[in-house]
């Protein structure tokens, strides 16, 4: 099984790191505008292989892709200082309106696996650009609810993979941390808390909110970017692909609201193969709804950015 992975920067270099130590395809090719720095990094991953999983790493331009089952996309333009999310958008679906097709050209039956941010917008703005038959899906909110699980099991002195919860909608501020999806071994969180005889109220309530939700800018303050969670998150993707593992996870891609955004889905060989709507409070529900509005409007202003009235 081969996968690739276009953009060698911080995340699709630990994404490729990730992909090698978990062992999860014979072969991984990394690809980059800039030759060296993808020749340097698959050397690099390479040398971990032979301690692990014997994964052949090489790089190579666009042609190397063919006959890869995943592509994970985390190529793109970083926002620089004083730049709005909308003007970062601008400048990535610019770079995405060339990228796609050259990936779909090379690798006709990868399944693409978006990475780069504004994740959700760029998941519904490759679709468009690419066959209506590649899979297409979106990293989403997989970190996002990662750190959400994270933080509740800390407070529930319990391994964080024993807990379920989700956080849906925007990868980004207008993200929904769906409290009500929250379990531990079947109990809500409040009642697993109380079970232990554990501290709980609305405010460690609001301190996990804050921390998930600002999570990112709190790393990227200390260390000036983020990568290992992303990068973990999508070898988790990939693998649920290739491995048709039909993994619950909150990517991103199509929605009844009309945008890409995230939900619960089953993802497997086909990419989504299922979309799951769990039952979400008023107040939650309304939350989604706002998050959806949030980028509808900005793929619009997109659209008017690109396309002025004369």
């Amino acid at each position: 099984m081969k996968v690739g992975v276009v953009g060698s920067g911080f995340v699709g270099a630990t994404a490729a790191y990730a992909l090698t130590l978990r062992g999860t395809c014979s072969d991984l090719v990394l690809v980059d505008r800039d030759a060296d720095r993808a020749r340097a990094e698959a050397e690099d991953i390479a040398h971990a292989a032979p301690v692990s999983h014997g994964t052949r790493v090489t790089s190579g331009d666009f042609s190397a892709l063919s006959g890869c089952e995943a592509v994970v996309v985390a190529a793109g333009a970083n926002q620089q200082p004083g730049e709005t999310r909308l003007e970062l958008l601008g400048r990535n679906a610019a770079i995405f309106q060339e990228l796609i097709p050259q990936i779909c050209e090379a690798a006709p039956l990868a399944a693409l696996v978006i990475a780069t941010n504004p994740v959700d917008l760029l998941t519904d703005l490759a679709a468009s650009y690419a066959p209506a038959e590649q899979i297409v899906l979106g990293s989403g909110t997989v970190l996002d609810s990662a750190r959400f699980r994270h933080l509740i099991a800390q407070r529930a002195g319990v391994d964080a993979t024993h807990v379920h919860g989700y956080v849906l909608g925007e990868h980004g501020d207008s993200e929904v941390l769906a409290w009500s999806t929250a379990q531990i071994a079947g109990l809500g969180v409040e009642e697993f808390m109380a079970a232990r005889d554990l501290p709980w109220n609305s405010d460690l309530r609001a301190e996990i909110d804050r921390g998930t939700r600002d999570a990112a800018a709190a790393i990227i303050s200390g260390k000036r970017a983020t990568y290992y969670g992303i990068g973990a998150a999508l070898a988790r993707i990939v693998e649920a692909i290739i491995l048709n593992r039909r993994a619950i996870l909150t990517v991103s891609g199509p929605t009844p609201y009309g945008i890409a955004m995230s939900l619960p889905r089953v993802v497997g060989r086909g990419g989504i193969e299922q979309t799951l709507h769990p039952p979400l409070t008023h107040e939650e529900t309304q939350e989604l709804e706002r998050s959806a509005q949030t980028l509808r409007e900005a793929l619009a202003a997109l659209g008017e950015q690109q396309n002025p009235a004369q």
